[in-house]
């Protein structure tokens, strides 16, 4: 990101006697939807004519009704859809340079320059293609006589963005793709689903999941459902795999486990390039362990149902990148591709993606598995390293005689015992005892100590809350009881997983070095609560699973309000002082308004909040939507605002309230825009505001105008900082 020197163009006028046309390609993906509308509704916001193309390039080369004006409200209720109401289709004729000229010549016939594709590699690829020929197009359309030389003059450039829409992940330079997010919700559900009857009859479980030729649905699903085996076609099995998985298989069921769950994606092959079926499989588990085995093919399931939170978020997201790189590109800038690197919005060149994704299948094509882990990119490979490390390697026979504690401290959060299970593996991996403490730091004063195994924390993955037990009390008042258990337990090291109550009770234990030393032990904090709301990481574990119940709720609540009109829903959200799922929430279920307390707000913006819902049902869209940070305002409250919504709104609106509930070697574990970090805790206290929980700077604040841009406040857009074309780094031995 960089700030423009120049003064930043007025962003309602940077749209002016422009028109955008947006359209989805190829196989449609969750969160499409989100894109489509923030496309339309910022690009109407900065002035342009936005244009929908229907059925993907074979509307675009029907011309027709299949490109037609959106509007405003042609994009409500459409962010809790799934696949693409704009619809996508395969198209041959555009394939043609016959069908290109069609295309081109509906789009000149409109005025429209500007296209923003949400699609896959082949349909981004075709996307600069048409830009490429986009002069001879109009040459050839000028003297076949289909367009004049004064029409050809005013579209004689044609601006490309793309958004990547893919379930598979398979488009190198993005950390993530529209749809995968969505994609791994559903396989997990089916994971947790199977779980239940695999174990009551002592099954094995053969999962074959999508993805074509990238192993990135496979790869995640097996590592957040911790999978007894993983078939993904980047990195093959080793010759000797089907005694090796069987090996492991019996192994499992040695330990007491009743289950196995062996995850395939649909192009897993062998070393030798011949196909690994489940089928394959099966056979060879049935008649090698005479063991029970069922395969649950998914196949579009996971292309279906609702988005996840973060899908609408990234998808409305990138379509506001898009309109501003589309409105900011001149004749010189390459065809680019808006894509996520860690929290940021980046925008890359379309072709430098593009080859490098077609570079991962020449490296599996040619037997060079290790290059085609890298060219993935850095998360893929991360993913493999974590996998290789959590499920295939048994804790070595040489011990370190180091012990590290674990302790869950604050409120219990989903994803606390992934954690747990990760760290205690990781642990025993090194030849280190890893010891678990019960109830926080209670349970360290008390000497609620014990070993935690390898086979302790089997299936552990899927269960919610914390399994280890888990108290808000901080270690203040029983210093010395934790510094003598410390001592008497011979702990070495201790890692504290939780909330905000976790990041001060390490405060508390660093601060207390000074009088006793037993204290002076490497310590890591792993951000884990709902809110995210510990400095020295934008994420937390927990909070993405609170947002997707959230936006749940909000969906359920809007669906309601759907056949009632002229109603107005008030949520309260979670989240003490900070106010991330109260906005995040917000921009994924499209909501009007969301206070939080880290932007203050009174009654003039309550006034503004309750005119432009009175504004909003003269229009075709007769329902509103506001969410309330549970301590952002002590007296503007829940029931506050919904008496004044109610009195203001009477006669327009109904109102109806619901309630969803050495320095370094102290750190925190963050995840800082792009990479994890470790960040001493004594410096972040600095950027701590420790009266209301919360970090000093936030990241997502800057995100908020976003969702009043969507719910259609005139309010400015800061555009002085914006994302600059970067160039994807290829990753390789080879130096290809």
């Amino acid at each position: 990101m960089s700030k423009d020197p120049h003064p930043a163009a007025d962003p309602t006028k940077m749209g002016l006697s422009r028109s955008i046309a947006v359209l989805t390609s190829g196989g449609d993906a969750q969160g499409m939807n989100a894109a489509v509308r923030a496309t339309v509704r910022v690009g109407l916001y900065t002035g342009a004519k936005v244009y929908f193309v229907h059925e993907g390039y074979q509307g675009l080369v029907d011309g027709g009704d299949n490109i037609c004006p959106a509007t405003w409200e042609s994009v409500s209720m459409m962010l809790q859809l799934g696949g693409t109401v704009i619809g996508s289709a395969r198209c041959q004729d555009f394939r043609t340079r016959e069908g290109r000229m069609k295309a081109a010549c509906n789009l000149v016939k409109l005025g429209i320059t500007n296209l923003c594709v949400i699609g896959g590699d082949g349909s981004l690829t075709g996307a600069n293609q048409f830009r490429t020929e986009w002069s001879g197009l109009l040459g050839d359309l000028v003297k076949a006589g289909k367009i004049t030389d004064t029409e050809a003059k005013k579209s004689s450039h044609l601006n490309i963005v793309g958004m990547v829409g893919s379930i598979d992940n398979d488009f190198c330079g993005t950390d993530m793709t529209i749809g995968t997010d969505s994609a791994l919700h559903r396989i997990i559900e089916v994971v947790d689903a199977i779980t239940t009857t695999a174990q009551s009859h002592q099954r094995t479980f053969i999962l074959e999941v999508m993805g074509r030729h990238c192993g990135y649905l496979a790869l995640v699903s097996a590592l957040s459902c911790g999978a007894d085996w993983v078939f993904i076609p980047e990195m093959p099995p080793d010759e000797d795999w089907e005694d090796h998985l069987c090996r492991r298989l019996a192994d499992q069921r040695s330990r007491g486990s009743r289950l196995n769950v062996i995850i395939v994606a649909e192009g897993a092959m062998s070393r030798d390039g011949k196909p690994i079926t489940s089928e394959q499989i099966k056979k060879l588990v049935t008649d090698r362990l005479g063991f029970d085995t069922r395969i649950t093919v998914l196949g579009h399931v996971q292309r279906g149902g609702t988005p996840s939170a973060f899908d609408r978020i990234l998808g409305s997201r990138m379509g506001v990148e898009a309109v501003m790189a589309l409105l900011e590109a001149t004749p010189q800038t390459p065809a680019c591709v808006v894509s996520l690197s860690g929290n940021q919005a980046v925008r890359l060149p379309l072709m430098e993606c593009v080859q490098v994704t077609k570079d991962v299948t020449t490296a599996m094509a040619e037997g060079r598995f290790e290059d085609a882990i890298k060219l993935r990119g850095k998360s893929f490979e991360n993913n493999w390293n974590t996998y290789k490390l959590l499920a295939h390697i048994n804790p070595p026979d040489v011990k370190s005689n180091i012990n590290v504690a674990i302790v869950n401290v604050g409120a219990p959060c989903a994803g606390m015992n992934a954690a747990v299970r990760s760290a205690v593996r990781m642990g025993l991996i090194q030849g280190h005892t890893m010891l678990a403490v019960h109830d926080g730091f209670d349970g360290l004063a008390h000497g609620q100590i014990e070993p935690i195994t390898w086979t302790s924390v089997t299936g552990w993955t899927g269960k919610g809350g914390s399994m280890l037990g888990t108290k808000r009390s901080l270690p203040g008042k029983i210093l010395e009881e934790i510094s003598e258990n410390i001592a008497k337990f011979s702990i070495h090291a201790l890692v504290i997983i939780g909330g905000f109550e976790a990041y001060v009770g390490g405060l508390e234990l660093v601060q207390a070095r000074e009088k006793y030393e037993e204290m002076c032990i490497p310590m890591v904090v792993i951000p884990a609560t709902v809110s995210n709301n510990i400095p020295g990481s934008d994420f937390s574990i927990g909070a993405d699973t609170a947002l997707n119940t959230i936006t749940g709720t909000c969906d359920r609540i809007k669906q309601s309000a759907a056949g009632t009109k002229r109603r107005v829903f008030i949520i309260e959200t979670m989240g003490g002082y900070c106010g991330y799922l109260a906005t995040m929430a917000g921009l994924a279920a499209g909501a009007d308004a969301a206070y939080i307390y880290e932007e203050k707000f009174g009654i003039r913006d309550l006034e503004v909040n309750v005119q432009h819902l009175v504004n909003k049902m003269k229009t075709t869209v007769k329902r509103g939507l506001i969410l309330r940070n549970e301590n952002s305002n002590a007296n503007y409250t829940t029931d506050f605002i919904f008496n004044l919504y109610s009195e203001e709104g009477k006669g327009i609106f109904d109102c109806r309230r619901i309630f969803a509930n050495t320095p370094d070697s102290a750190c925190v574990l963050g995840m800082r825009k792009r990479a994890l970090t470790f960040q001493p805790l004594s410096e972040l206290k600095e950027d701590t505001d420790l009266e209301h929980r919360i970090p000093k700077t936030q990241w997502w604040l800057k995100i908020r105008p976003i969702m009043k841009i969507l719910a259609k406040y005139d309010i400015k857009l800061d555009t002085s900082e914006h994302a600059d074309m970067e160039h994807v780094i290829k990753k390789s031995p080879l130096g290809k």
